[in-house]
């Protein structure tokens, strides 16, 4: 009786683990989107003047950076970086087909979730964006 409560209780934080995964990830592409969206607009409207486009070349692509970096510091605790669905993705793949002796499994349960929760928080940050 103890053995199938131990298992139900696994079964139980694996769900979780992977529903808290799936929000973060959402989250946090939602968070990259959005920011990288509002960013994104060159132009300067002050009070009663027409839109001034600005640019800064090159040097724009700090802003995201520092958006990424920002992200990953305070929304990566629970994913790591949780940002690109290929540092999730590539590895396990490589997991998978490597010949690598004592290797345990591979956990494609939880590998839609990086993939997934990256558009779908896009979507959401477009839908945001969009309204805003």
């Amino acid at each position: 009786m103890y053995w199938i409560r131990r298992i139900d209780v696994l079964v139980l934080f694996e769900h979780l683990v992977s529903m808290v995964g799936s929000v973060q990830h959402m989250a946090n592409h939602a968070v990259l989107v959005y920011a990288v969206l509002q960013i994104g607009d060159p132009t300067i409207q002050l009070s009663d003047t027409e839109a001034t486009p600005i640019g800064l070349g090159s040097v724009g692509a700090i802003r995201v950076a520092l958006i990424v970096f920002a992200i990953g510091l305070s929304l990566g605790g629970t994913t790591g970086y949780a940002i690109n669905p290929a540092r999730d993705l590539g590895p396990r793949i490589a997991h998978a087909l490597l010949p690598i002796p004592g290797k345990g499994p591979s956990d494609w349960a939880y590998a839609p979730i990086p993939v997934a929760g990256p558009i779908i928080g896009a979507m959401l940050a477009a839908l945001l964006y969009s309204v805003a």
